[in-house]
């Protein structure tokens, strides 16, 4: 004879594990969404930067980074567009392997050119009066920075005097082709 006690158990124990199923499956679902969201996102981040507009823009900074005109780094879109990606990234909205993939090496040449030799960053937010600006930009580096020791391991340490890698970059950056 079936015992009901026993049946509303089994009925009780299979509720609860349905119920965690579908909790389980619908955190999965929603990850994967977020995922392929971040990739869109990215994807077109990654146009907006190669825009005919933006190479114009990066063409003009990486020009006067080069002659270390100090000064005449009067148009910042660059740097805020880094920015955008840094507070994006932080909050998680981005993914930041992802960032890391389709923006590092410009994100790491950018910042230390405005860097060195001269700290344009804190000029910068001395003459605003604004000691967060491009804090998400620095935030974001120190990211790619972490990832790339993750990546190169022990082969990190020779890479990371990149003084050479910046020049390379923002040289090819002066000679982008303009539309």
């Amino acid at each position: 004879m079936v015992n009901i006690e026993d049946v509303a158990l089994w009925a009780t124990v299979a509720t609860w594990l349905l119920a965690i199923g579908t909790l389980v499956f619908l955190y999965w679902q929603t990850r994967q969404a977020g995922q392929l969201n971040s990739s869109n996102a990215v994807i077109t981040l990654r146009e907006r930067f190669d825009s005919p507009r933006m190479r114009k823009v990066r063409r003009a900074t990486s020009e006067r980074l080069l002659k270390n005109e100090v000064e005449d780094i009067t148009n910042l879109e660059v740097l805020a567009f880094f920015e955008l990606i840094g507070a994006q990234t932080k909050r998680r909205i981005l993914d930041e392997e992802m960032v890391w993939e389709a923006f590092g090496g410009w994100i790491t040449a950018y910042y230390r050119a405005m860097r060195t030799p001269v700290d344009r960053i804190q000029k910068l937010r001395t003459r605003s009066h604004d000691p967060l600006l491009f804090k998400k930009l620095e935030w974001l580096n120190d990211r790619i920075e972490k990832l790339d020791k993750k990546q190169l391991g022990a082969d990190y340490e020779p890479s990371v005097d990149a003084v050479e890698d910046t020049g390379l970059y923002l040289r090819l950056e002066a000679t982008l082709e303009i539309e």
